[in-house]
């Protein structure tokens, strides 16, 4: 069974506007090395207690994840970086 603090938050923000957030019970370092595969996928599927919910990744535009990802490195991603703004659709 895994712990309290290997568990992590992963937000969806679809197309349309709308989000999605779902708690794993994996830790990061697990949910890290299986990233790119399940993006690379055209469904991916979550068991809840009282229903099961099928994604589109193709409708994905952002994912967020708590507790960062520090561990990943490489090209097109940047260290210590800071939101200075939030997107904001439609604002002008």
């Amino acid at each position: 069974m895994h712990s309290q603090d290997s568990s992590i938050q992963v937000n969806f923000l679809f197309r349309d506007g709308h989000s999605e957030s779902f708690k794993l019970p994996i830790s990061s370092q697990e949910f890290q090395q299986q990233l790119e595969g399940l993006l690379a996928k055209p469904w991916l599927i979550f068991h809840l207690r009282d229903q099961t919910v099928v994604i589109s990744t193709s409708q994905i535009m952002k994912v967020e994840i708590k507790p960062p990802l520090s561990q990943l490195q490489g090209e097109g991603i940047f260290a210590n970086s800071e939101r200075v703004t939030a997107l904001n659709r439609g604002a002008r």
